[in-house]
């Protein structure tokens, strides 16, 4: 598949968990969906990212999730339920909850969805 049909592929996959965070009684709005490599280049200098992010290829998102009260959700239980979703719609789908680092301990990044093609 070609880039550019791996970001369709993303964006209606991203639809969809837009529509399951909606029906679960919770809206989002939306994070960081593209990064310049400059900029993932700096966040890797400062530990919050990593230099040949998904975020550069369009192939990832961070999603601000809060309650119908306006209340911003940031606990990994909160996001748990669309990261499993998230990974249900294809294999290659990533939730930044379930990450393992290259050092084996557990990286908590619960607001990120990617495509890790």
């Amino acid at each position: 598949m070609s880039v550019s049909q791996e970001q369709g592929r993303f964006a209606q996959h991203v639809a969809l968990l837009l529509q399951y965070i909606a029906k679960k009684g919770l809206y989002c709005s939306l994070g960081e969906a593209y990064r310049t490599p400059e900029q993932a280049e700096l966040y890797a200098k400062e530990g919050k990212g990593i230099v040949d992010s998904l975020h550069c290829k369009r192939l990832a998102i961070d999603l601000n999730l809060y309650n119908l009260r306006g209340q911003y959700l940031s606990d990994y239980q909160d996001y748990e339920p669309f990261g499993v979703y998230w990974e249900s719609l294809d294999p290659i789908n990533r939730w930044g909850g379930f990450f393992v680092s290259k050092y084996g301990g557990h990286i908590v990044d619960s607001d990120h969805f990617e495509r890790n093609a």
